[in-house]
């Protein structure tokens, strides 16, 4: 067995010569068909080993990779018949077919060592063809090297390994015998009970927080929608407007916000469609209508066809649309509005909601996207420029947007972006209420 262990290593060493192109002969090799059984058994063990090792030794066997593997012996026999008979040499057949199969385990430690070439699927195009001209050559040095380069035959040879890497390539795609276990997928903190019976328990707390207007006092309320769950940003976004109208226009008793996000079940009732025509119901019976005025603020991802994104899984929530936004405010009787809409496209939202009565802000035209929605940041941009920075300098919505518009546009034109063209309809009726509500700019 000693003799054998060693011609196993003579064998192994003259493969990783010829991959990497040193110095490499003929009788380098050990052949005979103990030998090459040998072989074949520590490249199959290194091949197992290096699928293992890529999981992290987490993974399971598959043994329906075996047969697989297993084909690609008869196929460099064949092919080592047919380069020996090309020769003339039927008695190399068997050290052709050594040569063909020495190099297997390097090309396996290579590839464990070089991620790309660890397999020929779902990698660049450029690697898969680095791989196999890398193959192709290391093949060709071996019939070289086993039986001569005299012409034609060394190119009638280099023909016969072309099709053998083709037809392995193709017929006998490469797999891992080592599977990766499955991902654990985290579960939807909605789907637990407790927090599934705490969504109606949010909804009706803060439904019955809303206080009702005093007579003969001009009252704000506001009511805060994010439906979109994908992304913090917009969450984020919403716990500081809701805040800045509870601590600097007075709507503490009179605010509620409704966002998606798995982060946020147990603090915010979830922003569907449904739970905002409730939230505008409650609000519009607590109002006095002819003295009180909404600020509605929605934030979300907007599609080209004006529809406001609702993610929440594993629900499957309705998109909210301005027509049915306009519905949802004349059912609920909200007379006087302000409206601001944070999101692409949300320029759609002003013809379906504009009246005498409302003011209605977004962040973009009709056909424009806005920005700012990406992962880690606090605020959009229009709402950093509207919520943060503008109402900071002043109590009047419509100076603010103002202000929004032209910090938006200098942040747009800095980072060569499309402009998003902040909009605003303000309506005649309330643009003269405002007027008189002290909605005034603060001093700077």
């Amino acid at each position: 067995m000693k003799f054998q262990l060693l011609a196993l290593y003579r064998n192994v060493v003259a493969g990783a010569c010829l991959a990497f192109f040193l110095p490499v002969r003929a009788y380098d090799y050990r052949v005979s068909p103990l030998d090459y059984s040998l072989l074949l058994a520590f490249n199959f063990a290194v091949w197992v080993a290096a699928a293992a090792i890529r999981t992290g030794l987490a993974g399971e066997f598959d043994s329906s990779a075996v047969p697989i593997y297993l084909a690609s012996v008869p196929l460099v026999l064949v092919t080592a018949m047919v380069v020996a008979f090309v020769y003339g040499e039927r008695e190399r057949l068997l050290l052709i077919a050594t040569a063909l199969t020495a190099s297997d385990s390097t090309f396996e430690l290579v590839a464990l060592a070089l991620p790309p070439l660890a397999g020929l699927a779902g990698y660049p195009r450029i690697g898969v063809l680095v791989l196999l001209a890398w193959l192709w050559l290391v093949s060709v040095r071996a019939i070289a090297v086993c039986a001569g380069t005299r012409r034609p035959q060394l190119f009638k040879g280099a023909l016969a390994v072309t099709a053998m890497i083709a037809i392995g390539y193709f017929a006998f795609p490469r797999t891992d015998v080592w599977l990766e276990p499955p991902e654990e997928q985290a579960a939807e903190p909605l789907t637990e009970e407790r927090v599934f019976h705490l969504q109606g328990q949010l909804i009706e707390r803060s439904l019955a927080a809303i206080a009702p207007g005093k007579p003969g006092v001009r009252e704000l309320y506001f009511v805060g929608f994010a439906p979109d769950g994908s992304q913090d940003v917009f969450v984020k976004e919403m716990r500081f407007v809701r805040r800045l109208f509870d601590e600097r226009f007075g709507t503490a008793g009179r605010s509620i916000a409704l966002a998606s996000s798995q982060d946020a079940l147990e603090e915010f009732p979830i922003a569907s469609v449904t739970n905002l025509a409730r939230a505008l119901t409650r609000v519009g019976a607590q109002m006095n209508a002819d003295e009180d005025t909404l600020f509605l603020f929605l934030t979300a991802h907007g599609y080209r066809d004006h529809r406001l994104s609702a993610v929440q899984p594993p629900l499957d929530l309705a998109p909210l649309t301005p027509t049915a936004l306009s519905r949802l405010l004349q059912d609920a009787g909200i007379k006087w509005r302000v409206i601001v809409v944070s999101a692409c496209y949300s320029g759609g939202f002003i013809e379906p909601l504009r009246d005498d009565n409302s003011v209605v802000i977004t962040a973009s035209s009709p056909d424009r996207s806005s920005f700012g929605c990406e992962p880690g940041r606090d605020f959009t941009y229009f709402g950093e420029a509207y919520f943060r920075d503008a109402l900071a300098r002043t109590r009047s919505f419509v100076q603010a947007f103002e202000l929004a518009k032209a910090a938006v546009g200098r942040q747009e034109t800095a980072e060569k972006l499309t402009p998003s063209l902040p909009q605003m309809w303000v309506g005649p009726a309330i643009a003269e209420r405002l007027k008189q509500a002290a909605d005034s700019p603060d001093k700077e």
